[in-house]
């Protein structure tokens, strides 16, 4: 019976925050899988047949031709002659009529093709049959006229948008343009218009910030460049990987390798690696410069260790080996047992140097004593070896790195740490990295805190860990983003606790938004008088109540 309540109780959260759209996905998926076949059946018979025979197929296929259907269908990207015939097919489908979704991918479609008067005539039949033109339509038209260098058409189309009264241009319009004045040496013009978007409250995005670095990089100005890549971070936008290899494909041909450097620590510390191309341009450029290619090896190992590599690794790991029958391991032992911990430094430093490899366990020991001792510098140093070396380590001694640098408010190396911890197969467990997560956020570190989320496996990405990812939020005063996550957590089947309602109620309440406060503690109430409600709370939810709901006994 509690169980029923607490579904029905799931049931009235979902239909109260999460958007209607939403909620009908997530009622039937296997319809959407069911969907994306059909979608890639359709493709293939229009790919691999004629059209006499697709069109039949097509016609005996028993599907409802909607609007969604049709869209999808072309953006499965069938062949461009293909898709016009089954786009002027529908058209004539009965009760079916074309949108502006249809209108815009087939616009695309051409566009991408090269086709520009076909791309031309299908926005010139959007306005002949009064079909919405919003600005993805025009977005999409100024983008691939600019491509074709019709330049003087896609600003003459940017200002047709905007004297339009209800098509407002979005940030993905603004970045679109502004790419276009930059790339045909408008600079003047992009600056104005960037200085519009901010005016207009459009926030740039990854992409908007990638834009602009990428011309000031073209322009020789990397130091500028290294101030937005540092800014747009401190602003909450994540360079992505994306992002990454375009800056540091810039980089490489004007030999920005100060740069390069802080884009390939970032690509270390959020586990991001670079396409091949770009790899060896950045490989070729930091050669010619003169400059250590350690850093861009270790952002991509799976390159190094490439068949073109492996002789060489094979002679280093010879001579490894031959060092390490020199060095009497004994005194490492010594040293440990006598907590001789300045000595352990100058010692690990020289093997370190050397490429002397010694076991994980005597690795983790070293981090534990530091630890122990509240070094973190001696930690950090062993742990960077155990990195260096390619040593995974033990749990106990992760956690005991995480648990000192945590105490010691050095929190800038704990996404590095966590990092290698979940490559070497460990896990923080849930309660930890609720703990952790809640602790950087008191600390005001809300990037970090959300990179050491991304981190976690799924099946610690629960009601615990999201609503410390709460409360950090709340503690930003953000808390259109805090409500963002508590929707998401339900969508992912996380039902909320005592604990997640304590969060929301202080929450809500601190930022003055008191009516949507109430409808948290009313829920919380009728959370709470449940009969068994405790009885059955999974694990993942005595935790989050256990940290964040202090008037529940568990």
């Amino acid at each position: 019976m509690s169980r029923m309540r607490v579904s029905k109780l799931h049931g009235f959260l979902q239909n109260l925050f999460v958007p209607s759209k939403n909620i009908h996905s997530q009622r039937v998926p296997s319809s959407r899988e069911y969907m994306r076949n059909v979608i890639g059946n359709i493709y293939r018979t229009l790919k691999y047949s004629s059209w006499d025979s697709a069109q039949q197929q097509l016609q005996n296929l028993p599907l409802k031709w909607d609007s969604y259907t049709v869209n999808q269908v072309l953006k499965s990207h069938p062949p461009m002659e293909k898709a016009w015939l089954f786009f002027n097919w529908a058209s004539r489908l009965k009760g079916f009529k074309h949108d502006q979704f249809t209108y815009t991918t087939m616009l695309d479609i051409f566009g991408e093709a090269g086709r520009i008067s076909s791309m031309k005539h299908v926005f010139n039949q959007m306005h002949e049959k009064g079909i919405k033109i919003d600005s993805v339509t025009y977005t999409s038209m100024m983008h691939w006229l600019s491509t074709s260098g019709n330049v003087d058409e896609a600003i003459a189309l940017w200002d047709e948008m905007k004297s339009k009264g209800c098509c407002y241009p979005t940030v993905v319009s603004y970045t679109a343009f502004i790419k276009i004045l930059f790339d045909n040496h408008r600079v003047k013009e992009a600056t104005a218009i960037y200085k519009e978007m901010l005016h207009n409250g459009c926030v740039p995005n990854c992409y908007t910030y990638t834009v602009l670095m990428d011309h000031l990089i073209a322009s020789g100005k990397c130091k500028e460049a290294l101030e937005i890549f540092q800014k747009m971070q401190e602003a909450g936008v994540e360079p992505d990987k994306a992002a990454c290899n375009i800056l540091i494909d810039k980089c490489s041909k004007v030999c920005g390798t100060v740069f390069m450097t802080k884009i390939l620590q970032y690509m270390k510390e959020n586990r991001l690696v670079l396409r091949y191309r770009v790899y060896v341009k950045a490989m070729e450029a930091l050669k010619i410069a003169g400059e250590s290619d350690t850093l861009l090896r270790q952002v991509n190992p799976h390159f190094y260790l490439d068949s073109s590599f492996k002789e060489k690794a094979h002679d280093r790991n010879t001579v490894i080996a031959d060092s390490s029958s020199n060095i009497d391991k004994e005194l490492l032992l010594v040293l440990l047992r006598n907590r001789n911990v300045v000595a352990i430094d100058h010692l690990i430093q020289g093997m370190m140097d050397k490429k002397i490899s010694v076991d994980n366990k005597v690795i983790s020991t070293i981090i534990e004593v530091n630890c122990n001792c509240c070094r973190p510098d001696g930690a950090l140093l062993a742990f960077n070896y155990s990195v260096t070396m390619g040593i995974s380590i033990e749990r106990t001694g992760y956690l005991s790195l995480v648990g000192l640098l945590n105490r010691s408010n050095m929190f800038s190396k704990l996404v590095e740490i966590v990092g290698e911890m979940t490559r070497a197969g460990h896990s923080l467990g849930i309660y930890l990295a609720s703990l952790l997560i809640y602790r950087l956020g008191c600390a005001r570190q809300l990037s970090i805190a959300l990179k050491i989320f991304n981190l976690l496996p799924d099946n610690h990405k629960c009601v615990a860990t999201y609503t410390a990812l709460i409360s950090i939020y709340f503690s930003a005063r953000r808390v259109n983003k805090a409500l963002e996550i508590y929707k998401i957590m339900c969508q992912k089947g996380n039902c909320p606790t005592s604990g997640t309602f304590n969060i929301l109620v202080a929450g809500l309440e601190r930022n003055g938004r008191f009516s949507e406060a109430g409808v948290h503690r009313k829920a919380k109430k009728n959370l709470n008088s449940n009969i068994g409600s405790q009885e059955n709370l999974s694990t993942e939810g005595r935790i989050c109540d256990l940290l964040f709901a202090g008037d529940v006994i568990l």
